[in-house]
């Protein structure tokens, strides 16, 4: 397998597949990030070309999609009959451009999302999304199986970057609510450590609530909800309070609060949580 790009992810993805038995085959932009994954086993290629001619799957893992088609581009013609594996982060118009030109040189395409960080790849905590050429996924499903618990979301190739950005926006909010809350125990002399036993047992419960929340956008039935819009808003717009009053930056609450005050507007305010659904939604 040939591994373009060893930032800290690609010299992970090269660590797994190397343990999981599977030749390798690495380039870098800077040659001397190739000096440790040969150290471990690796071969080195000089050159783009010379390395995805050595693999029948190049996995290319660099900073944005730009970068991706300029490595590749450097690579000429020797993508056809291969498969690529784009696990680069980047957007679903990235995505389907990407496959294009993959296709246009002969190769087969998935375009992947990696959930998961340098130190988690091969663990069970880790998970890849990937969309694109089935035929491709499940050809080489075991030498994605060694990086992480593998997830084909389809043949679109896009799937996998929507996916990857919907989770991420929501794991962002969770680290941006976390930091906003030692923020605030800070001023009362709390040290984080001990502020997250709390706030995971608090995580679970919120996360074990995402199923009922899911249940009622799907019904389209707001009534029922145990946490209505309005008593959301009332809790929101004290946490904001506090936070001015403790000159703790309030600036992540602000569009919460905002959404807040539409859906109390639009009638909302004994509807469960989940109607706000409502208000994001794209319209149709």
């Amino acid at each position: 397998m040939t591994i373009l790009g060893l930032g800290r992810m690609g010299t992970a993805l090269n660590r797994a597949l190397l343990a999981a038995h599977y030749q390798t085959t690495v380039w870098n932009r800077t040659p001397s990030k190739v000096d440790g994954p040969v150290a471990l086993g690796a071969e080195r290629a000089e050159t783009p070309g010379a390395a995805i001619t050595a693999s029948p799957m190049t996995v290319v893992c660099v900073a944005d999609y730009a970068g991706v088609q300029e490595v590749l581009a450097a690579g000429g013609t020797t993508l056809r009959g291969r498969t690529l594996v784009n696990l680069t982060t980047g957007t679903p118009r990235d995505a389907r451009d990407m496959a294009a030109w993959v296709a246009g040189r002969g190769a087969d395409y998935l375009d992947g999302a990696m959930m998961a960080v340098p130190q988690s790849v091969a663990t069970p905590s880790a998970f890849f999304l990937y969309s694109g050429s089935q035929d491709a996924f499940d050809r080489h499903r075991r030498a994605l199986d060694a990086l992480a618990t593998s997830h084909y979301l389809g043949h679109d190739p896009a799937a996998a970057e929507l996916w990857d950005l919907a989770l991420l926006d929501s794991g962002y909010a969770a680290l941006a609510g976390f930091l906003h809350g030692l923020a605030l125990l800070d001023t009362a002399a709390v040290p984080p450590s001990r502020f997250v036993p709390l706030v995971a047992q608090w995580l679970r419960g919120m996360t074990e609530y995402m199923s009922e929340l899911a249940g009622e956008i799907e019904s389209g039935d707001y009534s029922a909800g145990a946490s209505p819009v309005g008593m959301n808003r009332a809790a929101v717009m004290s946490l904001i309070r506090v936070s001015e009053d403790l000159g703790i930056d309030a600036a992540l609450l602000g569009p919460l609060g905002t959404l807040l005050e539409r859906g109390v507007a639009q009638g909302r305010g004994d509807q469960s949580f989940a109607s706000l659904f409502e208000l994001l939604r794209r319209v149709h």
